[in-house]
């Protein structure tokens, strides 16, 4: 009898942590990188504290699996604001094919990059790149080459205006710059491949932006949902006080995925910002008072119910 006592409780336990556990949601990423760390995170918050599991659809890039969040294939994805932007307007990387079925769930933490050049370099300015060595192609990672367009329309300057060094990503831009192939490249404020280069090469600085309305609008022309941002003194690279550029990160659904689902997921998030923080140093400047933020794009309704009960939204 007690043996069948124990059976019994122990069916009616492994039952009910299934049906606690009985909603599974994917989200897309990428297979390594900034994406992938922060795509784990995200898994982890919500799998430990809203009551579903959520697992990373690794893939081959950000561009693949936003069509698929947009036809409901996979419920969640995450990219930076300016992809995000792009694909649900159909413009840059996804030039005539909007993905109208988007929508947003938070804003997550910023990132502070601009191009980095050698501690001894005559260069000072976005406009005394002319004529120097930049990255070019960015045939693995496109983003990067719209964001480097904008980064030299802030000093009136056009790829034309510099030599071409063609590379395949970011890293591989970093690894030219180290072998004195490129005189300027793009870098992350924070970044541990900055502080490698800046190991390998004597020093780095990064190039500062210029604030004037002219300049930024033509930065912001090409790389939309971009910032400028203040950055003081202290990081390798920043000698002074500079204004560099931000982005904010972005976690979406497709506009069909179940209202609770998207709530909770939105709570989860919210209600756990410092275990976020804690994760690594990509969180850092997260912050759940402003996950809300109006970035130009529709909001889920799961997380607009979740946002006014919190009192983000009215």
């Amino acid at each position: 009898m007690k043996f069948l006592k124990f059976a019994f409780i122990s069916i009616i336990l492994i039952i009910f942590s299934n049906n606690a556990f009985s909603e599974t949601v994917g989200i897309g990423t990428t297979k390594g990188g900034a994406t992938a760390q922060v795509s784990a995170g995200i898994s982890k918050i919500v799998s430990a504290n809203a009551g579903m599991q959520m697992r990373p659809q690794p893939m081959g890039g950000t561009s693949q699996y936003i069509p698929i969040v947009n036809a409901g294939e996979l419920e969640f994805g995450i990219a930076n604001a300016m992809q995000t932007y792009m694909a649900v307007n159909g413009v840059g990387l996804s030039q005539g094919k909007p993905n109208t079925n988007l929508r947003m769930v938070a804003t997550m933490m910023y990132f502070r990059v601009g191009l980095i050049v050698k501690a001894d370099s005559d260069i000072n300015s976005i406009e005394d790149l002319k004529g120097k060595r930049l990255p070019s192609g960015y045939t693995a990672a496109p983003l990067f080459a719209y964001l480097l367009k904008g980064m030299l329309a802030n000093g009136g300057l056009t790829t034309k205006d510099v030599k071409g060094v063609p590379v395949t990503g970011l890293i591989q831009g970093i690894n030219a710059f180290k072998e004195g192939k490129i005189d300027a490249v793009i870098g992350s404020v924070g970044a541990g491949f900055v502080k490698d280069a800046a190991s390998k090469v004597g020093g780095v600085r990064f190039v500062p932006f210029s604030d004037s309305p002219g300049e930024k609008a033509s930065l912001f022309r090409e790389a939309p949902q971009t910032f400028l941002i203040d950055v003081a003194p202290g990081p390798v690279g920043v000698d002074k006080n500079m204004k560099l550029l931000g982005f904010d990160y972005m976690l979406w659904a497709n506009k069909n995925v179940p209202v609770d689902t998207v709530y909770k997921v939105t709570k989860a998030m919210y209600e756990n910002q410092d275990a976020l923080r804690k994760l690594s140093p990509l969180w850092r400047t997260h912050s759940s008072a402003t996950m809300a933020k109006n970035r130009g794009m529709t909001y889920h309704q799961g997380s607009i119910k979740y946002y006014r009960e919190v009192g983000l939204m009215k």
